[in-house]
């Protein structure tokens, strides 16, 4: 039996967790690697909405463990948060369906306010990079700065006391250069002491639970926030998050070993959406890009941002092929493009003149850069809901194939509505 990474190919949104939730009923274990709350899911149930953010898609479904990794950065409130909001719609989340790494980083009110002055400095000057303002880039700052506090220190209030101060001797120094009031010891110290005792009961160490599970022979699934394109590495920079969003961090996110990762699927939008600043190639800002905005209702899960939406770009996917290692993709949203006369693909762009097959890692060179097109005959039948192959429309085939020959990987389920069912199994990941 296979364990299964899954991550976002492009710039996140593509569908993660209706697929992530599809998986996880053949998963014992649903592990999430990295990011915070400003990742957001949408699982769709029997007909009902489940929205998370912080929680791995597992949580919803009986009798999985789900776990949140230390490469994670965790707001606790929001996680005590997320955890009612289940709660109130039937979902019982206690230690036993959930564990969290003692050596996670925490989210704390000083990151948030941080990220917001910093965003709000960044506006006025023209260069916002489009954060959600949650307080993920400046914890993350805090944990490669080995002065974070983490989930583990909740439960040392002898030593807590000491790690704050030198918390805030760093963010009061920064505090005073932005003309902003600094934070007091006792202040962070309340906000970490009220929710110690709701956080604590879920607190494992999690690399050696994972070890002793895959020994057992567990099947454990991987999931991924973001895309492949706003890894801090391998993204558009600057203008993407503040961790690794590739399917190596899997490893490095979990505490284990990348010898244990054996199925990498990245799931793909049939078309390409971003949500903020920064480059897009195939961007369209006519009445195609309206449209695919509205059938694809592209608004984002947890800030409410409408998407920037544009033709699927082949060559960023194959790119993210390569650094992701990935064996298979999952095409999503296919039914969106049902109705158009035609599509286009990307297939590579042209810098200054000269054709390139691949993005350009400098700011202004990405800024640059012009797609080239193929052009593909649409579909008018519907393909909404198809679960096999001989249910789709002969040119919506066409267009699958296509698009698994440009990236260089082939389709190992297709999604056609966001019900979970209405999926199309080409490989099973947990039994390749």
């Amino acid at each position: 039996m296979a364990n299964v990474v899954v991550v976002g190919s492009q710039w996140g949104d593509e569908g993660k967790g209706k697929i992530v939730d599809w998986l996880s009923e053949r998963a014992d274990i649903v592990v999430r690697f990295q990011g915070g709350h400003n990742a957001g899911h949408t699982l769709v149930i029997d007909g009902v909405s489940y929205k998370l953010s912080l929680l791995p898609s597992g949580v919803v479904r009986p009798g999985k463990l789900a776990i949140i990794g230390n490469g994670v950065v965790i707001d606790p409130h929001a996680l005590v948060a997320e955890i009612a909001k289940l709660a109130a719609q039937g979902v019982a989340i206690t230690p036993e369906n959930l564990r969290v790494a003692d050596n996670a980083t925490l989210i704390l009110s000083l990151h948030r306010e941080l990220d917001g002055i910093r965003e709000d400095a960044a506006s006025n000057s023209g260069t916002k990079i489009g954060t959600t303002r949650r307080g993920i880039g400046p914890a993350y700052e805090d944990k490669v700065g080995r002065r974070a506090i983490r989930v583990t220190d909740l439960a040392d209030p002898d030593s807590l006391g000491m790690k704050v101060d030198r918390l805030l001797t760093h963010h009061n120094a920064l505090r005073r250069g932005l003309g902003e009031k600094e934070i007091s010891h006792d202040a962070i110290m309340t906000e970490l002491t009220s929710v110690a005792e709701q956080i604590l009961p879920f607190s494992d160490t999690v690399w050696a639970l994972l070890d002793r599970e895959r020994r057992k022979g567990a099947r454990i699934l991987f999931e991924g926030a973001q895309g492949t394109l706003l890894d801090v590495d391998h993204g558009t920079y600057p203008f993407v998050t503040s961790s690794n969003t590739v399917a190596g961090q899997a490893a490095a996110g979990s505490g284990m070993g990348p010898g244990s990762l054996n199925y990498v699927l990245g799931i793909t939008k049939a078309y390409t959406t971003r949500v903020g600043e920064g480059p897009f190639p195939t961007e369209l800002t006519d009445e195609i890009g309206q449209f695919l905005g509205e059938r694809g209702h592209e608004f984002g899960t947890v800030t409410g941002r409408k998407r920037r939406c544009g033709w699927f770009d082949a060559a960023l996917v194959r790119q993210s092929v390569a650094t992701n290692g990935i064996t298979g993709i999952a095409l999503t949203k296919l039914d969106v493009l049902d109705g158009l006369d035609e599509l286009k693909i990307c297939t590579g762009y042209t810098l200054d003149g000269v054709e390139i097959d691949h993005l350009p890692a400098g700011q202004a060179a990405q800024a640059r850069i012009k797609p080239v097109y193929i052009t593909l005959e649409g579909w008018k039948e519907s393909t909404v809901g198809a679960r096999k192959w001989a249910d789709l429309p002969a040119q919506a085939i066409k267009y699958v194939r296509q698009v698994e020959e440009l990236i260089g990987a082939p389709v190992s389920l297709l999604s056609t509505s966001p019900e979970r069912d209405d999926t199309i199994l080409v490989t099973d990941p947990f039994e390749d």
